[in-house]
């Protein structure tokens, strides 16, 4: 039995979430596997504590006076005085003592300093009121419509409203401004100096900790490599290994500069002033950061330049020669970034530090991202990369494939397999960037540093993996029929349909919950004032986005046919990533969400396959 400080049925004081402030709570349980308290407010509110933010009740009780010159009755009657608004004169013909009237001072002093402190505590949190509820994810009901709750997020930020109410309802001694007064567990007041914000340091480690993150370091460039040459093998099955190219052919200064022309011609177009400016989610320190909108338009400009280098007879086929050595490039070029990365990351401020990649470890900080949003001045490199580079790069490596199928069969026309993978994924692409606001909710955004992960993943592993189903047909045609045809895309447009209604649905409700289209969505509120949707897409399975897209990748492999596994890479890593993915959005939500996460989860115990997972 784990050693545990407090009884099932013992009444304690318990600290509120986000806050320094304690009420008198109920211990009902605890887990043994969690560690964590579940106590019960007077209200009926529950929440999960830890044994840290939970005390004793005699570590908030006062101490008596020590004057041996007064009796019991006599000090409490002053005490009880002297906490009136107006405390009235001693009856005449009575004197006090000495130590009396130093006894009276000190209790008054006591008076003010314990006002200061519940003042905030009415103002803020009334555990009899609907707010506490909200606030620990136990509604009134287990559902609300979208209707009955205007915004939480409007009407409950705790971590804003604690501080502007602390700063109104000074915690300073009257005497001295310079030290303030806290509770203490052996002492009812102690003088401290200011609190100083304490670095939070990543305890919980991902993909495997530091030898994990090594590996992939490794690992995932010699993947693209070994793919790219299974490719260009005439059998391209598991069992051939290719054999390895002279290490000076992998290698071009030519091919490195158009990669880096590339990548200077989408910053150029990211600064355009062009596209509106939006605000990103809160930053730890409340500080919102402004994003320019405007991915569409580099795609459109993008497209103009191809098409003017196409109206000059520009060889676009380069591509398909050099594609390896273009792989190699965007390589070396993203291995630079992340030194850069991490090396001005040492810098940077504490808040601005990735919560999930500040271990003080170097390879897993290095990999995971130790700064979450580098900027140059306006320019935000990780936003940047996320959908420029190698997104839009996707579309134009899938355009000269097309041209390199033509040209190397000697066909007029692109085979039906072509057409239909550079279709599906245009549409994908150009769906990303039309809805790119999107993006700034997503954990790359808003929990993810920018490191080697990110950095290789946006300029290496999208275009040249992603695009693995088009290379791979013009090395190895495949011819489907009509009807075949049609199912694929069929397939593909159930994929869609699922993916952009499901976002658009968790868009639109977190942009406004009180739109008058999402009056029929019901919702579990949480502590954090957002609300997890029951209805719809998300009370079908918990990422319904995930499973539109498994659906679409594997509408993007059946065109190359079944004669090798590998044009159906992509679908199985992407099976994997997103499993991964949707355990990692389990361990936050649940750390994040607490209750209401659990609440949840019953109502939709399938994650991403119906009836299956």
């Amino acid at each position: 039995m784990p050693n545990r400080k407090f009884a099932d049925g013992e009444v304690v004081m318990g600290r509120w979430p986000g806050s320094v402030l304690y009420y008198e709570v109920q211990v009902t349980s605890y887990d043994d596997v969690a560690h964590l308290y579940t106590v019960k407010y007077k209200d009926g509110t529950e929440l999960a504590l830890k044994e840290s933010d939970i005390r004793s009740q005699s570590s908030f009780k006062h101490r008596k006076s020590q004057s041996s010159s007064s009796s019991p009755s006599r000090r409490s009657s002053s005490r009880s005085r002297s906490r009136s608004r107006s405390p009235g004169p001693p009856a005449k013909g009575r004197r006090r003592s000495a130590s009396q009237s130093r006894e009276h001072k000190d209790d008054k002093k006591k008076t003010v300093q314990e006002t200061s402190l519940a003042l905030p505590v009415l103002v803020l949190f009334k555990p009899s009121e609907n707010n506490t509820k909200r606030y620990n994810g136990e509604p009134e009901s287990t559902e609300k419509n979208a209707t009955s709750c205007i915004i939480l997020e409007q009407n409950l930020k705790p971590d804003l409203e604690v501080k502007r109410v602390l700063e109104q309802y000074s915690l300073r001694s009257r005497k001295d401004d310079k030290k303030e007064e806290i509770y203490s567990e052996k002492k009812t007041f102690v003088a401290v100096k200011p609190i100083e914000k304490v670095s939070t340091k990543t305890k919980e480690l991902e993909f495997g900790g530091r030898i994990g993150t090594f590996m992939m370091i490794l690992l995932l460039p010699a993947t693209v490599f070994y793919l790219l040459l299974m490719c260009k093998q005439d059998d391209p099955s598991l069992l051939n290994f290719p054999p390895l190219p002279a290490l000076e052919s992998l290698w071009d200064g030519r091919v490195f500069g158009v990669f880096l022309l590339w990548f200077f011609l989408q910053a150029v177009f990211y600064l355009l002033p062009i596209g509106k400016v939006v605000e990103g989610l809160p930053l730890s320190s409340g500080r919102k950061l402004q994003y320019r909108i405007n991915g569409f338009y580099a795609f459109i400009l993008s497209a103009a330049a191809i098409g003017v280098l196409l109206y000059f007879q520009f060889e676009l086929h380069y591509l398909y020669d050099h594609f390896m050595q273009f792989a190699v490039s965007a390589a070396a070029f993203s291995l630079a970034l992340s030194i850069y990365l991490y090396v001005r990351s040492l810098k940077a401020p504490e808040e601005e530090l990735a919560p999930g990649g500040n271990s003080g470890y170097f390879i897993y900080d290095f990999f995971t991202g130790h700064e979450l949003n580098p900027r140059i001045g306006s320019f935000d490199l990780k936003y940047f990369c996320e959908l420029r580079p190698g997104l839009i790069g996707w579309v134009v490596i899938n355009l000269a494939m097309l041209l390199a199928e033509m040209k190397i069969h000697n066909l007029s026309v692109p085979s039906l397999s072509m057409i239909l993978v550079n279709s599906f994924q245009l549409l994908y692409v150009v769906d990303a960037l039309w809805n790119e606001e999107a993006v700034l909710t997503t954990m790359d955004i808003t929990h993810d540093g920018f490191g080697f992960m990110l950095a290789f993943g946006d300029l290496v592993w999208v275009p040249f993996v992603y695009s693995l189903q088009a290379f791979y047909l013009v090395g190895h045609p495949t011819t489907i029929t009509w009807p075949v045809a049609a199912a694929i895309t069929v397939l593909n447009c159930i994929g869609y349909y699922i993916f952009r209604s499901a976002n658009s649905q968790k868009n639109n409700f977190r942009r406004n919950p009180a739109d008058p289209k999402l009056a029929n969505l019901k919702f579990i509120p949480t502590a954090t004032g957002k609300g997890l949707l029951v209805t719809g897409w998300w009370g079908f399975v918990r990422h319904p986005n995930y499973l539109g897209d498994i659906i679409m990748a594997l509408a993007w492999s059946l065109p190359c046919g079944f004669n090798h596994i590998l044009p159906y890479f992509y679908v199985i890593y992407f099976i994997c990533l997103l499993v991964h993915r949707e355990a990692r959005d389990e361990h936050h939500c649940k750390q994040k969400y607490g209750l209401a996460w659990e609440r949840y989860c019953q109502r939709v115990p399938y994650r991403i396959f119906p009836y299956i997972y």
